[in-house]
């Protein structure tokens, strides 16, 4: 069975929803930018050992809907053993590839993912040797 690990947060301004969630949540941001190639924030919402999960924050790619046009939402990130097998099982099911498979270099395989509702979810493949 594979479990949600990860969420990530979309935003139009990382500065001001970093200090949102730092002063709502007192949720901590450790810069994952040249990790990931492109501004990103790894977001800490907890101490280890407790529930829960941790994330990231990173600019919108997109317009947010606007007033009353829909649910402006946290894109969940589901970890899987083998990627390019789960990814046939999704293209199977209905679903589409949002973003083709990439590496984090030394630590995993990403890509996202379009459910048949046309929902964004992530997958997440642990690899160290991933280049």
């Amino acid at each position: 069975m594979a479990r949600v690990v990860h969420f990530e947060i979309q935003v139009d301004d990382l500065e001001r929803a970093r200090a949102f969630y730092a002063g709502v949540f007192a949720w901590t941001f450790t810069d994952w930018s040249e990790v990931t190639g492109s501004p990103y924030l790894g977001v800490t919402t907890g101490a280890e050992g407790t529930p829960g999960i941790d994330g990231g924050m990173l600019p919108r790619p997109a317009p947010a809907p606007g007033p009353q046009q829909g649910t402006n939402a946290f894109v969940c990130t589901v970890e899987v053993d083998d990627f390019d097998a789960v990814a046939a099982r999704i293209l199977q099911a209905g679903g589409q590839v949002a973003l083709p498979k990439y590496a984090l270099p030394g630590m995993a395989w990403q890509g996202y993912f379009l459910d048949t509702e046309g929902n964004t979810f992530g997958l997440h493949h642990p690899d160290p040797g991933a280049a």
